[in-house]
């Protein structure tokens, strides 16, 4: 079925999303990694950017918080710039795990491989893959640059989160070794752990990642800057991946009730992408038990609902003015 939508409608409906989720209680922030324990819980924002540039903020949409796993996207996509989408499959993968996204277990059940770069092993890989091997500081700014252009603005680097992931990041250490014994690092090992600790504990907002959800859903063209930031064929491998395991090993449920392919962070955050349509980001640091922000899920599928928008629906969608 063809059928429109206006601006309009989706102002509306994420206004009306924000104000229901905003009393939405339960859920605790992490607390492994002692700086986000102590994020305020009632922190809360909701963001969409469409395709045409258009954005509506609500809430607090320019708190920088630690984009976390949600990193794990643009390091993708930039690995797939780099190594092309059938490289970073041959390297790392693109399968679920079912299991959770710091697993060490999946590594094992995959035959030695690290499945996908969402999750915890197959981000580090990544990170491994990225140009040039060996030189710290020029891959850390092949990364950073790659999510500045994605967002349209450079993020942050947190350091106390920095200093605080760095010192908590154990079973990060114990996958990077047993990837390195497999053969599946391609690159220092402590280079790799460690640029993967960094990009995670980079500051972000709202408003950047649905900037960022908008230019994936924009076949790589950035609607805020027009630039051109990856080939448009990696959009749809970005997103086929955020649809398999963007929540982990709840991520069936999640396509399920919202109909949206996103990505998760235990910073809170978590970012969507509606393909042709519009990117989404909500924050809000509160997490369920498997490390899923609890009030961005519910603002996000509130807003999916009333909008009766989902990937798999089979209507042709259109925004007009």
């Amino acid at each position: 079925m063809e059928r429109t939508i206006t601006v309009s409608d989706i102002r509306k409906a994420a206004q009306e999303a924000y104000n229901e989720a905003k009393g939405v209680k339960g859920g605790a922030n992490a607390d492994y990694i002692p700086y986000l324990a102590n994020i305020d819980p009632e922190l809360f924002g909701l963001s969409i950017t469409l395709t045409d540039g258009t954005s509506f903020n609500f809430g607090d949409t320019e708190y920088r918080f630690g984009i976390e796993s949600v990193s794990k996207v643009p390091t993708a996509i930039l690995a797939m710039i780099q190594h092309t989408p059938d490289g970073v499959l041959e390297r790392i993968g693109a399968d679920a795990t079912g299991l959770p996204f710091n697993s060490i277990f999946a590594i094992l059940l995959e035959n030695d491989h690290p499945s996908t770069p969402l999750v915890n092993a197959g981000a580090i890989a990544a990170c491994s893959m990225i140009a040039p091997q060996g030189a710290t500081d020029d891959k850390w700014k092949a990364i950073t640059d790659n999510i500045t252009a994605l967002c349209g603005s450079a993020p942050e680097l947190i350091d106390e989160l920095y200093e605080s992931e760095t010192a908590t990041n154990f079973n990060n250490r114990a996958i990077s070794w047993l990837l390195k014994n497999y053969g599946r690092i391609y690159d220092d090992v402590d280079i790799s752990l460690d640029l993967y600790t960094r990009q995670c504990s980079l500051g972000i907002t709202s408003a950047q990642l649905a900037v960022m959800g908008a230019t994936i859903a924009n076949r790589g063209l950035n609607p805020v800057t027009a630039k051109q930031v990856f080939d448009p064929a990696i959009s749809a491998k970005i997103t086929t991946m955020m649809a398999s395991v963007g929540f982990y090993q709840h991520t069936g449920d999640w396509l399920y009730t919202s109909g949206i392919p996103a990505k998760t962070g235990v910073g809170g955050g978590v970012m969507g992408v509606m393909p042709g349509l519009f990117g989404i980001a909500a924050f809000a640091p509160p997490l369920d038990g498997a490390g899923n922000s609890v009030k961005a899920q519910t603002a996000i599928r509130l807003l999916m609902s009333k909008l009766d928008l989902g990937i798999f629906s089979g209507d042709k969608v259109s925004v007009v003015s």
